[in-house]
């Protein structure tokens, strides 16, 4: 039994990989480990934010917003059933990170970011080329 990493960061490209995923895991009876990845805003970004309020907690939005995703495109009990991983860190590198020793890696085309006119994402780019696993791109 092996296990299948899935780059979940909200955007519907994700989801679609997420339903691959799953769908693939069904019919391997490897698990399934769904990975969102966040960052702190560049330097540059920061110096033009106001103070961040003394509760904020970045690492607990993430957390929130992949089990959302996860509920509401597989339900509660699918949901239940994806280990849940949310790390600090470029997205591609973490996700490059959790696939050491990953029977498989899934990945949407496209995500959140400022490269919406390419044909695939930063991201997928960068796994595709550098993966230590197979690499799945799912396009919509």
């Amino acid at each position: 039994m092996g296990r299948i990493v899935v780059g979940v960061d909200g955007s519907e490209s994700s989801v679609k990989a997420l339903h691959w995923a799953v769908r693939q895991a069904e019919l391997t009876g490897d698990t399934v480990e769904a990975v969102n990845s966040w960052e702190y805003p560049a330097t540059s970004w920061a110096s033009m934010m106001p103070g961040m309020p003394e509760d904020f907690d970045p690492q607990a939005l993430a957390t929130v917003a992949l089990t959302e995703t996860l509920e509401e495109a597989l339900g509660a009990e699918g949901a239940a059933a994806i280990s849940k991983i949310v790390v600090i860190g470029n997205p591609a590198q973490s996700l490059l990170d959790r696939a050491e020793g990953a029977s498989l890696l899934v990945v949407g085309a496209r995500g959140y970011s400022g490269f919406k006119a390419t044909l695939l994402g930063s991201v997928s780019l960068h796994v595709t080329q550098h993966a230590p696993c197979p690499v799945t791109v799912v396009r919509g």
